[in-house]
């Protein structure tokens, strides 16, 4: 029919700019918190966009569950202020003939964040896990970054390197402060490399440096300069990735189901379950009544949402705490939600009824 497919193009471009906008805002906060952390020197630097992609991996189920409801309830609350709606309800259409271009707009989108919540967000955080242990076992000279102080794993060295030359294993202007021993020790040199003994062992190579040694408060100070100076690199251990309910697979959940693996299943489950329940909600919720103000609904559906996500929180923890049984759990939350649905579907079609009668 005509205003299905009118219908549908205005989703799918509504959808696209939401999106676009969300997606945006979200991963704008994310970077701002892992630069943080890397000028804290919590994170490598080269490690942000490897980070910012595993969350944003994970942040698309929310991201896709929010657009759609946006885009839904925005594109039917148009047609209510544009008097489209009593038009095409005058025309003997009901309320309920709206479910279908809703539905082809929104199955696809909660297939894939079904797929998303279930399978991608969970490998993704994974990965993320992963490559933090990797981080974890990155030895000192890699965590070197120039023009920025770094400190060492052990928390017993501070260094700085100015720049690199073009080279890419070799720095210049280096300066290292180390307390061995209970007394301090700074030392610079003007360059800085790394070197493979033939039985694979590496060090790091000073030359043409000096070294001010001391305790503080004491006047006496060892100053001793160096043509060449080696240190041999330790080699970490790897570290496993520390394994929770986020990261594990959505099998691994199901064979083990503790307390814990059940509230995660809850919440996996709960978000395509959520997605599909809201752009049904959103519906009825587009409905404007001039004399509440156009904002009205709009207000009403983001305290919707709001709430429906607190509660699908709070289920889970509560299943995580064993205060709520995961048979219970699992369809409680959803069950309200299609309950307020049928209610507002009943009074939406009664002053249709109402209005379209005058």
């Amino acid at each position: 029919m005509i205003f299905h497919r009118a219908l549908l193009r205005e989703f799918a471009s509504l959808a696209g700019a939401v999106f676009m906008a969300l997606f945006a805002i979200a991963l704008t906060t994310q970077l701002i918190r892992l630069l943080g952390k890397a000028a804290g020197g919590s994170i490598p630097t080269d490690a942000v966009l490897a980070f910012l992609g595993f969350f944003a991996l994970g942040a698309l189920p929310v991201l896709l569950s929010l657009t759609m409801f946006i885009s839904v309830l925005t594109t039917l609350t148009r047609g209510w202020r544009d008097s489209e709606m009593v038009i095409w309800f005058a025309s003997g259409l009901p309320l309920t003939a709206w479910l279908r271009p809703v539905m082809v707009f929104a199955l696809p989108q909660i297939a894939v964040i079904a797929a998303l919540s279930l399978f991608i967000s969970p490998w993704a955080a994974q990965m993320a896990a992963q490559y933090s242990s990797k981080l974890e076992t990155r030895d000192d000279v890699s965590r070197v970054t120039p023009g920025v102080f770094g400190e060492t794993a052990g928390k017993d060295r501070v260094f700085f390197v100015e720049s690199v030359s073009g080279h890419t294993n070799e720095v210049q202007n280096v300066f290292v402060s180390s307390v061995q021993q209970g007394k301090g020790g700074v030392s610079m040199s003007r360059v800085g490399r790394t070197e493979t003994a033939p039985n694979g062992d590496r060090f790091i190579v000073l030359e043409q440096g000096r070294r001010y040694e001391g305790s503080p408060g004491d006047e006496q100070y060892r100053v001793t300069e160096f043509d060449r100076y080696a240190a041999r690199i330790e080699t970490r251990e790897n570290v496993e990735p520390q394994k929770n309910q986020k990261n594990l697979p959505t099998w691994a959940l199901i064979s083990n189901p503790t307390k814990e693996n059940l509230a995660e299943l809850v919440w996996r489950i709960g978000i395509p379950v959520s997605s599909f329940i809201l752009v049904l909600l959103a519906i009825p919720m587009s409905f404007v009544n001039p004399r509440a103000g156009r904002s009205a609904n709009l207000l009403f559906a983001l305290l919707t949402y709001m709430v429906y996500s607190n509660l699908l929180s709070v289920s889970q923890a509560r299943v995580a705490q064993g205060r709520l049984d995961f048979s219970l759990g699992i369809w409680l939350v959803h069950a309200g939600m299609v309950l307020l649905l049928v209610v507002l579907f009943a009074q939406r079609m009664q002053l249709i009824k109402l209005r379209i009668g005058k």
